[in-house]
């Protein structure tokens, strides 16, 4: 959560307009925060005929970064929950052991043997983690990030202090971890970035790059790192990729398929 505009960044029409529209969607978030900060209360619900969808914040966010990505899916007649990892986690892996417990629950809850997995930020490597690394494949069909790095980002050095950052460096045992070969691994993977993501340095980082998984890389034109989980177009393309396996490409004011 927050925004940070590098000063290397090039002062080009399209970076302006990205960090403009970082700045107001971080205002709107500032004032959701907390109506976001308990826990959902889960509800049971009649079997439906799509897998769940499971929202994962980032690093010091919670649910509510997710108010109309999440009325966007429900709309389409989809369950859809938000899961609140503890602020007080210092161990990714930990949050990824009580996301697949939270899983288990949800399709218990919901009749469903598989469900679909949303995660911003560090939400996405939370999900990624449980995917690849403690057998989530079996329970994940499809699994979309939007601005994670997966690669791990340089930004910020001076937060190395916080454990959780630390593991999201590129050399960190983490990184190594998720580079490890996973040949067996069945959940499709979409991973959403954007050039101009300040957040992700480089902003490549966001990309999923692995052999063994069975990836879609999108990138996204003009949109800033928490714009990437509210901007109109995103939200569509999202919708599009858990409805099918077709491909999207993204810009600020509009979505296409391509092949």
């Amino acid at each position: 959560m927050g925004l940070s505009i590098p000063m290397s960044m090039p002062l080009s029409g399209a970076a302006l307009r990205a960090g403009a529209l970082e700045v107001v969607v971080l205002g709107g978030h500032l004032l959701l925060y907390p109506t976001g900060v308990c826990q959902e209360k889960v509800t049971t619900r009649p079997p439906a005929t799509r897998p769940p969808v499971l929202l994962l914040h980032g690093f010091t966010d919670n649910r509510s970064i997710f108010v109309l990505l999440r009325r966007a899916l429900g709309a389409g007649g989809r369950h859809v929950e938000a899961y609140n990892y503890s602020p007080f986690t210092l161990d990714l892996r930990v949050a990824a052991r009580h996301l697949a417990r939270h899983v288990e629950e949800l399709c218990e809850r919901t009749g469903q043997d598989r469900v679909d997995l949303v995660g911003h930020s560090l939400g996405g490597l939370v999900g990624r983690y449980y995917v690849q690394r403690l057998g989530g494949d079996t329970r994940v069909r499809t699994l979309v990030t939007l601005g994670t790095p997966h690669s791990g980002t340089r930004v910020a050095p001076f937060m190395d202090a916080h454990p959780l950052v630390r593991q999201i460096r590129p050399d960190s045992e983490v990184m190594a971890e998720l580079a490890a070969p996973a040949p067996d691994c069945t959940t499709r993977c979409v991973a959403f970035w954007s050039e101009f993501d300040a957040l992700m340095t480089p902003a490549g980082s966001a990309r999923i790059e692995h052999p063994d998984l069975c990836v879609e890389n999108v990138q996204v034109t003009g949109i800033g790192h928490l714009a990437l989980v509210a901007h109109p177009a995103v939200i569509a393309a999202v919708r599009r990729t858990l409805d099918g396996p077709g491909l999207v490409a993204v810009t600020g004011t509009d979505a296409a398929s391509v092949a």
